[in-house]
């Protein structure tokens, strides 16, 4: 595992698969017809999503390992690094791998969106587990990709291939909604986790010393990625993480406003803020009032 094998090009990653190069760009890598391996850590240049199916090692991210069963999808963005655990066995790959560079989709609709597919950015025991009939779907998108590939090509080619990687990433998106609801034990209590979290922060010296709760300090605490558990909050709620941090730190401002041996300015720096007028902008664009007004009218 302490081999690190380094993919910028698509090309580089056909090869190492035994896969003919059909598009310089992108490629549907068929993971059995690669020779049998040991695992290794694997850095990729480009956007890549593995489809497993079968159980052959466990998935290394990071320092991490991850049990990674048939049957999941997996998303990294470019530059990442993973990796398989195969506890020094060969093991022979199998699945597929839809990988696509920047720069096909630069200049294109889809690219101008890439954000807004936030699976990207999560780790891997947050894959999406699918269904079969997901399955069938995820390889009917992945057929109509390889045909557009083994085709000579045209003027047409980019935007179909494109196209139907904008779709595959759309359904991933649906799919992953439906994971939200089906996995709900999994994800059960996250929620009043995190409203926990909120308030021992805030009994505790943590605001002075760390300032304001992040996302990503929340998601780390909950032991999730920021992105996860961004879209899982507002799944539940219907706001953004974001959003329910600033609301909570009002509620607590609310509170402390209302101690007059208290300047807002302490208020302010009690509750994690650097500069006090932060606080006022924050707490005016909630409330309608800047903090003094809501002292005195209240």
């Amino acid at each position: 595992m302490d081999i690190l094998r380094r993919f910028e090009t698509i090309n580089d990653y056909n090869v190492f698969n035994n896969n003919e190069t059909l598009h310089p760009l992108v490629s549907v890598v068929d993971l059995s017809k690669a020779a049998p391996r040991q695992g290794s850590r694997m850095y990729f240049g480009f956007y890549t999503i593995f489809l497993k199916d079968v159980k052959c090692g466990d998935l290394i991210y990071g320092r991490n390992t991850y049990d990674y069963q048939e049957g999941t999808l997996v998303f990294l963005a470019p530059g990442q690094v993973a990796g398989m655990n195969s506890n020094g066995e060969t093991y022979q790959p199998k699945g597929f791998a839809l990988v696509f560079h920047p720069d096909l989709i630069h200049g294109t609709a889809i690219g101008k969106h890439m954000l807004d597919f936030t699976f990207f950015g999560y780790e891997f025991h947050e894959a999406l587990h699918l269904s079969e009939r997901e399955r069938k779907i995820v390889m009917d998108c992945f057929s109509k990709i390889q045909y557009e590939l083994e085709r000579a090509i045209d003027k047409h080619s980019k935007r179909l291939i494109v196209s139907n990687i904008e779709l595959f990433l759309n359904y991933c998106i649906r799919f992953y909604d439906r994971q939200f609801i089906t996995r709900e034990n999994v994800h059960q209590g996250i929620l009043e986790k995190f409203e926990q979290l909120l308030n021992n922060y805030f009994k505790s010296e943590k605001p002075q010393t760390i300032g304001l709760p992040s996302v990503a300090w929340c998601a780390s605490e909950l032991n999730l990625s920021a992105s996860y558990f961004g879209d899982l909050i507002k799944k539940d709620t219907g706001k953004t993480a974001q959003d329910y941090i600033q609301e909570r730190v009002i509620e607590e401002a609310k509170e402390r406003i209302f101690d007059h041996s208290k300047s807002v300015n302490q208020v302010a720096y009690e509750l994690g803020f650097k500069y006090p007028q932060h606080f006022t902008r924050l707490f005016k664009k909630r409330v309608g009032q800047s903090p003094n007004e809501y002292r005195s009218l209240n």
